[in-house]
């Protein structure tokens, strides 16, 4: 708990803390665009390595 408390008071922690909810809530942007989508990150993949290779 002293670790946290720590984080909390002090600048340095608080920008990590934000940083950390910023890209939580880049990804679950990202996961619920693909899933409104209907589109899987193997399919996605699948289409850019078959562009790259040919």
């Amino acid at each position: 708990m002293r670790i946290f408390r720590r984080l909390l008071v002090s600048r340095r922690g608080a920008t990590a803390i934000e940083y950390a909810l910023v890209a939580a809530l880049i990804s679950l942007a990202a996961i619920i665009a693909f899933q409104t989508l209907g589109l899987s990150l193997v399919d996605v993949f699948s289409s850019i390595t078959n562009a790259m290779t040919g």
